[in-house]
C-alpha cells in the first residue's frame, strides 16, 4: 500500500437555534450579516416546534474563537432566547483558486484538491456572470465553456471508482 497523505482536520463550533416568529426578511437579513461577520456557513431548515408551529432552525458553523461573538449577535439581532452550540471536527479538502483563459477572456477557477490531485474545477460564478451580462450570452454558456476550460487547463482528475471503502 503506498504512502496515506496527511488528511487536514479542523475543529469548527456549530451555533443553532429556533425561531418562530421572524419574518423572511428578517432572516435573510440575519443570514447575510453572519457571513459578513465571519460565518463559514449559514443555512435554515424547516421545522415543526410545540403546538404544530411552523419554524426554523437557524445553523451557523464558524471558527471556535468566532463562537461567542457570534452566539451574542443571534441572541441580539433574532428572536431566540438562546443558542445552543456544538464543537465539531471536520475534514477539509486544500483550495486553490487559478485564473484559466477562455474565448472570453479569464476566468478564475476554484480548485479542490485531495492527496496532491485536483478532484473537482468550477468556475467562479461571478466572474461568468460579468461575461454573460457584458457581452450579452446566457449565463449557461458562460458557464459551460468556462467548466470545460477549467477543466482542460487544470487537468481535472477522476476519483478512483475502487477508492470508497478500501482500506
Amino acid at each position: 500500500m503506498g504512502e496515506r497523505e496527511e488528511r487536514q482536520f479542523e475543529m469548527v463550533a456549530l451555533l443553532e437555534c429556533n425561531l418562530d416568529d421572524m419574518t423572511g426578511e428578517e432572516l435573510g437579513y440575519a443570514l447575510e450579516r453572519l457571513l459578513v461577520a465571519g460565518a463559514l456557513d449559514v443555512w435554515f431548515t424547516p421545522i415543526e416546534m410545540k403546538k404544530s408551529r411552523p419554524a426554523i432552525l437557524l445553523s451557523v458553523l464558524c471558527r471556535p474563537a468566532d463562537a461567542d461573538r457570534l452566539s451574542e449577535w443571534v441572541l441580539r439581532e433574532t428572536t431566540t432566547l438562546g443558542v445552543r452550540r456544538q464543537m465539531l471536527t471536520r475534514l477539509v479538502a486544500e483550495r486553490r483558486i487559478e485564473s484559466v483563459t477562455t474565448p472570453f477572456g479569464p476566468v478564475r477557477c476554484k480548485l479542490k484538491i485531495v492527496g496532491g490531485r485536483v478532484m473537482a474545477a468550477k468556475p467562479e460564478f461571478e466572474d461568468c456572470a460579468a461575461i454573460a451580462r457584458e457581452r450579452g450570452l446566457s449565463l449557461h454558456t458562460v458557464l459551460r465553456i468556462a467548466e470545460q476550460a477549467c477543466s482542460a487547463h487544470l487537468g481535472v482528475d477522476s476519483p478512483p471508482t475502487d477508492s470508497v471503502g478500501a482500506e
